[in-house]
């Protein structure tokens, strides 16, 4: 069925019928029935519409089945599971190395599943972060999510120095929501003779803007800067090719479109030239040396030549199992064709918030070039984000976040998302949120 995403009014005149009508079209749709969907007791439909992935992505039904299949190991072979059975615990995150590489647009040996997001940026901030009395800044967004802020600041005063002096924060211009690329290359031309290291959300965990990764990576590099990105909201969600981009290193969680459920294990990127550089200072755990020194128990540390040097602790395999069924699936279907049914998706969700503007006092603050975002719109609305997000759920099955003051976001998903969800959370603020 041919969908014109330009003519709202038509599109939202098509109804749920039409809804419907996409979703027995989309050959994607089938992905849904591999996950648990909240069901919806008592409402008008037996499930609920989940838009709120951004935050926490839905259980693949796969993911109960590996970790029974790791306590059953555990209860059957104890200690000989590190060795024995057909997935090893000790070499258990290696299972991970292509599928996460491909995720990212990595090479194998640049990413490793470890710890949690912003321990992660602590990590990796420890080697890339090398301040000097002339290159000491670090350059974030304004509306950076908050644990990244609170990171960067406290990196600052562990080296001795102000935070207000060394955090520059980039705001968009006067009366816009996102960051024009041009603006952070600006930045960088005119002060980078200052900064050390630009560290971005890639996608913005508010606006849900896609930042322009190469061009400001390259801009990075010229002022003789780091580039390190916060991927959060952006694997999983966009196409990445972090290796060809040249990023120095990343860091993102797995609980969101990762889908490898609440506190994830999270992931991390470091280019193989700074990967296969053992002089580099680095956080050192056992887990990290050279595997043919390991269990040798010396007390000097050998790293090894890849990212796995980062990792300091042995791999948590209870937590990892879901992250290996996500990256799995991932892999089957492929970050492509998710994309392009995520186009679709936000695309018809657009379409229907603009067929409705007369009735619902709503602004997009996400980009309108669908090149320049994920799958996530937020929504400025007057007042009581919370309220309306709450009531949302309870009188209209939607399941949706928000941001106080004022923002809502919504997030149709492509492995699980239908077009019936979006229509269904439109048609809810066609009622709550009148002009």
């Amino acid at each position: 069925m041919s969908l014109d995403l330009h003519q709202g009014a038509s599109v939202l005149a098509g109804g749920e019928e039409l809804a419907l009508a996409l979703d027995r079209e989309d050959p994607l749709s089938s992905l849904r029935a591999e996950f648990a969907i909240p069901p919806w007791p008592g409402g008008r439909y037996p499930e609920r519409a989940y838009l709120a992935g951004n935050s926490l992505g839905l259980m693949p039904l796969a993911a109960r089945v590996a970790v029974v299949e790791e306590l059953d190991r555990w209860a059957e072979l104890a200690l000989g599971g590190h060795f024995g059975g057909p997935r090893p615990w000790v070499p258990y995150q290696e299972q991970m190395r292509e599928t996460s590489a491909r995720l990212v647009g990595a090479e194998v040996g640049e990413t490793v599943c470890m710890n949690t997001l912003t321990a992660n940026l602590h990590f990796l901030m420890a080697t890339f972060y090398r301040p000097t009395a002339e290159r000491f800044r670090i350059v974030i967004e304004d509306a950076a999510f908050p644990s990244d802020s609170y990171a960067v600041a406290s990196q600052a005063v562990h080296h001795g120095l102000d935070p207000a002096r060394t955090v520059v924060r980039l705001r968009p211009r006067e009366g816009e929501h996102v960051l024009r690329t041009e603006d952070v290359v600006e930045l960088l031309e005119r002060e980078g003779g200052t900064v050390a290291l630009v560290l971005l959300g890639a996608v913005n965990y508010l606006t849900g803007e896609l930042m322009d990764i190469p061009a400001i990576t390259d801009a990075t590099h010229a002022a003789g800067a780091v580039s390190g990105w916060d991927l959060a909201h952006a694997a999983g969600n966009v196409h990445l090719a972090v290796h060809d981009w040249d990023v120095d290193w990343a860091a993102w969680c797995s609980y969101k479109y990762l889908n490898g459920g609440p506190g994830a294990v999270a992931g991390a990127f470091v280019h193989e030239r700074h990967a296969r550089d053992v002089s580099l200072p680095r956080l050192s755990g056992w887990w990290g040396n050279d595997l043919s020194e390991r269990f040798r128990m010396e007390p000097d540390f050998v790293p090894r030549p890849d990212v796995e040097s980062w990792q300091v602790s042995n791999p948590p395999v209870l937590s990892l199992a879901p992250v290996r069924v996500s990256l799995e699936l991932f892999d089957r279907i492929g970050m492509s064709k998710l994309r392009e049914r995520s186009l679709r998706l936000t695309g018809y969700l657009e379409a229907l918030l603009d067929g409705a503007a007369p009735e619902i006092v709503a602004e997009v603050i996400t980009p309108r070039d669908p090149s320049a975002r994920g799958c996530q719109l937020s929504l400025r609305v007057p007042s009581g984000a919370k309220a309306l997000a709450e009531r949302l759920g309870d009188e209209e099955g939607v399941i949706c976040d928000e941001r106080e003051p004022n923002v809502v976001r919504l997030a149709p998903v492509p492995l699980y998302s239908t077009f019936h969800d979006v229509w269904r959370a439109v048609d809810g603020l066609r009622r709550l949120v009148p002009a």
